[in-house]
């Protein structure tokens, strides 16, 4: 008969844990211009909604914010973000400034794990485009572990910022780009955005 000595590491066993990371800060940002249907919008709660899930799982301190625009962006408390219902044109480089000023305020990168996740149809005006780039390369691509940008398909938008995204896409690790086509493509988006990331 064996019997085995608790002091004998060979007869010792484990197990792993897996725990969660500390401080992670989410920041969703969601296009109400008048071009966003409200189908549109459901796509985008729905998508954040489980998004949301998978990192509370993930990280023991989660803060999240809310940044909606249409020409002006807001920063809205999670109620407002799963409401509201705005109409007007669209100016995407605000919402970027909102981001910026928020990881600026809150969100020190040595302490926090930045994700920022941005859903619009894509039509954006266009003289706007090269300050949206700015902003996008200079304060947030430069301090975000990740940065993910779903395009939800309109039919009236012009679908055309996911281009200019493309340009500059090479060029950093942590943006990915998404479309979505419709309710059924959330899997998928949800799964290209959470499969990569620091």
């Amino acid at each position: 008969v064996i019997i085995p000595n608790k002091e004998d590491e060979r007869f010792r066993s484990w197990r792993t844990v897996t725990e969660p990371q500390a401080n992670a800060a989410i920041i969703y940002v969601m296009d109400v211009s008048g071009s966003m249907t409200d189908d549109q919008k459901e796509i985008v709660r729905t998508e954040s909604f489980w998004i949301d899930t998978w990192l509370r799982s993930q990280y023991d301190g989660v803060e999240r914010r809310y940044v909606v625009h249409d020409a002006v962006a807001h920063e809205v408390d999670e109620d407002t973000f799963y409401r509201i219902r705005e109409s007007g044109g669209t100016r995407i480089s605000s919402a970027y400034k909102k981001v910026a000023a928020i990881i600026e305020r809150d969100f020190p990168p040595a302490e926090w794990n930045i994700y920022c996740f941005q859903f619009s149809d894509g039509d954006n005006w266009g003289e706007d485009n090269r300050e949206c780039l700015k902003t996008l390369k200079d304060k947030i691509l430069n301090v975000a572990n990740l940065f993910c940008y779903g395009q939800v398909h309109s039919p009236y938008g012009s679908g055309d910022f996911i281009k200019e995204l493309r340009k500059i896409q090479e060029q950093h690790e942590n943006m990915i780009l998404s479309e979505i086509a419709s309710k059924d493509a959330i899997y998928d988006s949800i799964k290209q955005f959470l499969g990569k990331g620091r």
